[in-house]
Order: structure tokens, then sequence, then C-alpha cells
């Protein structure tokens, strides 16, 4: 009888192990590779088809649903509502450090913070963190330009105050952020 309580608990745990190391695989399949220098690999950077009479435009396969969709190459943002309707497209300034391309979640919102280089930032909206800098959408108060020569990690992705009033608005906790290229 043991021997074969011992053989059941063994095909358990080997069933287990199989089903996980499984899923592991696809959930690593699924994320963009980066390399040693922090660079995208070329199998993960596939580039997002934007319409070139109309850069504004929804780029193709930046998900579905309700979301913010902010790309990396364009410096541009959209709020994009029910339907897949744009509501609102700005131009943004980022950070220092990039957030890899994925899809992400609002985690943390502050109305009023001193961002990392030193200014005072408001309606900050941040949906991950690179290497235990927080990334996120904000605002300069004075409406004043990131520093471009600072030596400082940051992760803040300015907008004008206005878009700043759009972004707080719409991105709320738990709102989906998808990053592309």
């Amino acid at each position: 009888m043991a021997t074969s309580n011992a053989a059941f608990v063994t095909a358990l745990t080997t069933a287990a192990l199989a089903t996980v190391g499984f899923l592991a695989y696809q959930a690593a399949a699924t994320v963009p590779t980066r390399t040693p220098d922090g660079s995208t690999s070329a199998a993960a950077a596939s580039k997002v088809t934007r319409g070139r009479q109309d850069p504004d435009a929804l780029p193709a396969g930046s998900g579905a649903g309700e979301r913010v969709v902010y790309s990396l190459d364009d410096n541009r943002v959209w709020l994009v509502g029910s339907g897949d309707k744009v509501i609102r497209t700005f131009e943004v300034i980022p950070g220092t450090i990039d957030p890899a391309p994925g899809v992400y979640t609002v985690t943390s919102r502050s109305n009023s913070v001193t961002g990392t280089d030193g200014t005072p930032i408001e309606h900050v909206v941040r949906f991950t963190s690179v290497d235990g800098v927080a990334i996120g959408f904000s605002a300069a108060v004075r409406e004043t330009p990131p520093d471009a020569t600072t030596t400082v990690p940051t992760g803040g992705i300015r907008e004008s105050r206005r878009d700043g009033d759009a972004m707080w608005d719409f991105a709320t906790i738990g709102a989906r952020v998808a990053v592309i290229h």
C-alpha cells in the first residue's frame, strides 16, 4: 500500500512540475526579451504600423478596449475609450528610463509630488518600475521641460498640464496602459 501511495504522490508532483514548467514557458514567450544594454531584442521589437497620412491615428495592433497607448518611438499618447475611439492624443517628453513594451495597469497615483529630478509635478499616474525607478505620466507644475542634462534616472513621462488633467481623469487605478514601439 505504501508503494502505491508513493507512486501516486510522485505522479502528482511530476504533473504539477510539468504544468508549472509549461506555464512558465508560455509566460516567457510573451514577455519582450531585454539585452544586457537594456534594449529590446529584435524578436520582441516589432514595430506597430502607423498611418503615414495621419500620424495622430491610433496605431493598429495597440490592443483593444479602453486603455492608454504610449508609443516609445513617437513620444505620443492616445487615450482610447470604448469602441476603440480615440478620446485624446498628445505628445509627451520621455524620462531617461523607458518601460519595456507590454501591457500594464495603473498601480498608483499622486495628485502632487516632487519628481526625482527635483521638479514639482502633478497628476502622477504610475504603471510600472524599472530597476527601482517608478515609471508614469506626470505634468510639471510650472510647465518646464525636463532637464536634458540630468544624470538622475527619471521615469517620468512628461505631458502638458492640460494633457495631464485629461490623463488624471482617464487613467484611474487599474486602467490598462499599452506601451508600444
